[in-house]
């Protein structure tokens, strides 16, 4: 069998991406409607809002706006936390912060907030917001716990019905240490690992790994067993789409994905991939993928993100005296997603049992683009091979506009207590401050609508 390589292949050895399946494209047209249909113009995606929910949008974007207030928002919400404690703080964020990118904290909650998503035409994505990193000190138990947190994300996903083909995102370095992770990137740099060795570790076999010692190697086939449990409880019901981290443990959880998809993606797409187009490899790296899934002979789920880790990326390579791995503007990852999206549509255009993609992005130049190529390639809108994705509280007037055209989109849903979801909102705030910051159309829409509510009060159309 082939033998993975070190995920940093040359782009002179890989295929084009034409020759990956073997029926020719296919070009039926329907009529041109999508410049008019994808405007993302019209404030009435927010008709459906409240004016609660219209007010508190606006309150938390405008304070989104300000860097400072973004870069120090974990120490300024620890402060207030210490001043005014946990139950207080609690009542304050619920109808604020928490409220806009949160579902919920119990099943209830979290069912009531999915079922108006429904209404909508949106489809949930749910989240375990388990936040972890180098330097973190986690036990097995506290692997076992998230492995019990994430089982029930598949339980959740799939018995509530809340949406046909419903997906939930999994955070490998929950499951298995990110030291291990930065370990076994190193390995994959030296050597070459086989798919089949994974495989079987994940199968339960007692298998040794060069380069680890007795303890790494028990923890790995631990992780790798929390992670089949969760790939086992999800196949035939969840899509479960593995979260992309830092370059310094990405090729580790992207093998040990790849050996997931190879054993559970045989005769469906169920274990999906995350590629963030900021980097200046990602292109080889999708393309490796799916030469290596069309040699192996697996379905491959492709999760396509510009990428949160920017300014930590630049500085750690910086600090190491390494290149820059990350694209020298933001034209360039402009370029880099688009290319990739272009690559991805293709191949799902001939092998639509083979290859799915979710195109997860809130820059609306390229959502017009993909359903653009859709169109041209004949593909339906909602056909479960091409879908959409945004996070849960913004980009909302590009989600609806999408769920009413007839997309599919999903919104990424985390859930969960206030203390259990403040490091991830934290997180998220300051990964993706650019977008936090660059959303003045959406405030803008918002208010266009807010103005309009009193209008509505008296019965004059508009």
């Amino acid at each position: 069998m082939m033998a993975v390589t070190r995920l940093r292949p040359s782009l002179a050895r890989l295929p084009s991406p034409r020759l990956l399946g073997t029926g020719a494209s296919r070009t039926a047209k329907r009529p041109e409607r999508l410049s008019a249909a994808l405007s993302f113009q019209e404030p009435g995606a927010f008709r459906v809002k409240s004016l609660g929910e219209l007010l508190r949008a606006l309150a938390v974007f405008r304070l989104c706006s300000y860097p400072a207030l973004v870069n120090n928002c974990g120490k300024l919400m620890s402060v207030a936390r210490a001043l005014v404690g946990r139950r207080l703080f609690s009542l304050m964020l619920r109808p604020t912060v928490y409220a806009q990118f949160v579902a919920g904290e119990d099943e209830g909650e979290i069912s009531q907030s999915m079922q108006k998503m429904s209404s909508l035409g949106l489809r949930p994505m749910l989240a375990v917001p388990i936040e972890e990193d180098l330097g973190a000190t986690s036990g097995e138990k506290t692997y076992d716990e998230n492995l019990e947190a994430m089982l029930e994300c598949v339980r959740m996903s799939h018995s509530n019905a809340w949406s046909k083909e419903p997906m939930m995102q999994l955070k490998m370095t929950a499951l298995l240490s990110p030291e291990l992770c930065v370990k076994l990137t190193t390995l994959i740099g030296q050597r070459t690992l086989n798919l089949n060795l994974l495989v079987r570790a994940l199968d339960g076999e007692p298998i040794q790994f060069p380069g680890l010692n007795e303890s790494e190697v028990a923890h790995f086939l631990c992780g790798l067993q929390r992670l089949n449990k969760i790939a086992e409880a999800s196949i035939n019901k969840v899509r479960v789409l593995v979260d992309a981290e830092y370059t310094y443990v990405n090729p580790a959880l992207s093998l040990v994905t790849m050996a997931m998809m190879k054993k559970f993606n045989q005769d469906g797409v169920w274990i999906w991939n995350t590629y963030q187009c900021y980097l200046k490899e990602s292109r080889s790296l999708l393309l490796e993928a799916l030469r290596v899934s069309n040699d192996e002979g697996f379905g491959l789920g492709v999760k396509l993100v510009r990428g949160a880790y920017m300014d930590k990326e630049r500085k750690l390579a910086e600090k190491e005296g390494r290149p820059d791995p990350v694209h020298r503007c933001w034209e360039d990852t402009n370029d880099s997603y688009n290319g990739s999206l272009d690559v991805m549509l293709e191949a799902v255009s001939q092998k639509p049992e083979r290859y799915r993609i979710i195109v997860a992005t809130h820059n609306e130049d390229s959502v017009r683009r993909a359903a653009r190529r859709m169109e041209e390639l004949g593909m339906d809108n909602d056909g479960g091979a091409v879908c959409f994705g945004q996070l849960l509280g913004m980009c909302d007037h590009v989600s609806l506009t999408l769920a009413k055209e007839g997309y599919a989109v999903y919104k990424s849903v985390p859930y969960g207590s206030v203390e259990d979801t403040l490091p991830y909102l934290v997180r998220r705030a300051q990964e993706n401050q650019t977008v936090l910051q660059g959303i003045r159309k959406e405030r803008e829409l918002l208010r266009r609508e807010l103005h309009r509510r009193p209008s509505r009060k008296k019965g004059i159309a508009y």
